[in-house]
């Protein structure tokens, strides 16, 4: 089948520790329940050719497509707080795919059976958590948040138990590595200095390739990668709070050093702004709720800079030294983008030094009040206050409103300009958790219509459409608080 893949493996570059190939375990009755059109042809690949049995034997991993060699990456991470010896227990990397634009991304499959690092696992996939993955990707993507996205989910023809017979599928993720501070934990724990440095100078030349250049000393390599990866952390983190999002796991073997959103198991979106939101039912501690993902954000870029100490500097208190010099460039640089997006989320053009305070006290306000995130920056608007509760005759939200009507006047632009950037970065519709779950539900009973309903109206999610309205109000309050399971 010539669909236009161009596959090549550059981490059998690598030292083979990182790696074991392996090939993914057949199914029997494969089908295609999703596949992304657009995303196949942005890196190469003809969907329609996709579109086959040869499509769905490739996506379940019982052909492979040519020019592959699969393998199983080995990683380590902290998972809340305790450090753990990984690896790919259920998902092989089948290359890296070659695109029109020059640049290369992975191919992987996930839920394609047993690797040797499954442990005990059975290496299977179910197929709600395959379609939430593909679902929230898309979403993320179309907010303009860097994410992973799927290429593809396929059921298999065989059930995957989880306490009961659940229906089996496999996911194809595409993303720009799947290298991860946990793949730097792994060579840490192996006290491996010539495959620390081999990944660090291979990192560096495939995500950064503006900060490599050959013959850089160990010190450089390291040194570039850990600035860059602090950099674009601070960016995604700092975009993932703008739109109330809540990854959940933040693990370190779930944080790409490509900046990437990686794995979409417990997340999901605020509908009630409070810094203090936890959805995942493993996070009983609250460590990953949505207030604390900054802070969590520094300390897996800690985990990382301590993987790299080695090649910082021979003597260990000269390089934790300057490790510690380097990590404390994360918090200005949040806080920069940060406030750079909360100024544009309130129509503010220009800069002026208490626009932090005035996000601030919006975001208090709405915690205060229980008001919903997503609604409340939608409904800014200069020319006319928002008519229903909690905003109707709350003397405090007026008061706020009244010192950001004073601060949008203090700018040269017009209110069009201000109302075009609101409507540019307050999002008309999120996924809302319990449409995401009315849409899955609905899928896995085979009705794919909700789903593909609401994957076509979070694929234009700043634009202000009629066709949103159903999707725009909260969940009704419950009993039961919502949670989300680590089932990707």
């Amino acid at each position: 089948m010539s669909a236009g893949w161009n596959l090549t493996q550059s981490y059998l570059d690598l030292p083979g520790k990182l790696y074991t190939i392996t090939k993914p375990e057949p199914v029997p009755n494969p089908k295609i329940i999703i596949l992304n059109h657009q995303l196949a042809r942005e890196i190469g690949l003809d969907p329609e050719k996709l579109q086959s049995k040869e499509g769905a034997d490739i996506f379940t991993g019982n052909t492979l497509p040519p020019g592959c060699t699969p393998l199983a990456q080995a990683y380590a991470g902290h998972q809340f707080g305790h450090f753990t010896m990984l690896g790919d227990g259920r998902a092989i990397l089948l290359g890296e795919q070659l695109t029109p634009k020059g640049t290369a991304c992975d191919i992987q499959l996930k839920g394609s059976g047993r690797t040797p690092y499954s442990r005990r696992g059975d290496g299977r996939a179910a197929l709600g958590p395959m379609l939430r993955e593909h679902l929230i990707g898309e979403a993320m993507h179309a907010l303009g948040i860097p994410t992973t996205r799927a290429l593809a989910v396929c059921t298999t023809g065989l059930n995957t138990w989880r306490q009961q017979p659940l229906t089996g599928a496999t996911l194809c993720r595409v993303a720009a590595s799947h290298i991860r501070v946990g793949t730097f934990q792994f060579c840490a724990a192996l006290g491996d200095k010539d495959t620390l440095s081999a990944l660090t100078l291979y990192s560096l030349r495939r995500h950064y390739p503006e900060q490599y250049r050959k013959e850089m000393s160990d010190t450089e390599a390291a040194l570039a990668l850990l600035d860059s990866v602090i950099a674009s952390q601070a960016s995604l983190i700092a975009l993932w709070m703008g739109v109330g999002f809540i990854h959940g796991v933040m693990n370190t073997d779930n944080m790409a050093i490509s900046g990437e959103t990686i794995d979409y198991g417990p997340c999901a979106f605020m509908d009630a702004h409070h810094s203090d939101t936890v959805f995942s039912s493993i996070d009983t501690g609250g460590r990953y709720a949505y207030g604390n993902q900054p802070r969590i954000g520094l300390w897996n870029l800690a985990r990382f800079a301590e993987t790299l100490l080695p090649l910082i500097n021979d003597d260990p208190d000269t390089a934790l030294g300057t490790a510690k010099e380097h990590l404390g460039r994360y918090s200005t640089l949040f806080e920069k983008h940060w406030t750079d997006l909360m100024r544009k989320k309130l129509g503010l053009i220009t800069s002026e030094p208490e626009d932090k305070q005035l996000a601030l006290t919006l975001l208090e306000w709405m915690q205060n009040r229980a008001a919903d995130h997503t609604n409340t920056f939608r409904l800014l608007d200069p020319e006319q206050p928002p008519t229903q509760p909690p905003w109707a005759g709350d003397d405090d939200f007026l008061h706020w409103r009244k010192k950001w009507l004073q601060r949008l006047k203090r700018q040269p632009q017009k209110s069009e300009e201000v109302r075009q950037l609101l409507q540019k970065n307050n999002p008309d519709i999120i996924p809302r958790n319990h449409k995401v779950e009315e849409a899955l539900a609905s899928a896995i009973r085979g009705d794919m219509a909700p789903y593909q309903k609401l994957l076509a109206a979070l694929g234009n999610p700043y634009q202000r459409d009629p066709s949103h309205l159903p999707y725009h109000d909260p969940a009704p309050p419950s009993d039961q608080p919502y949670q989300t399971f680590c089932g990707t």
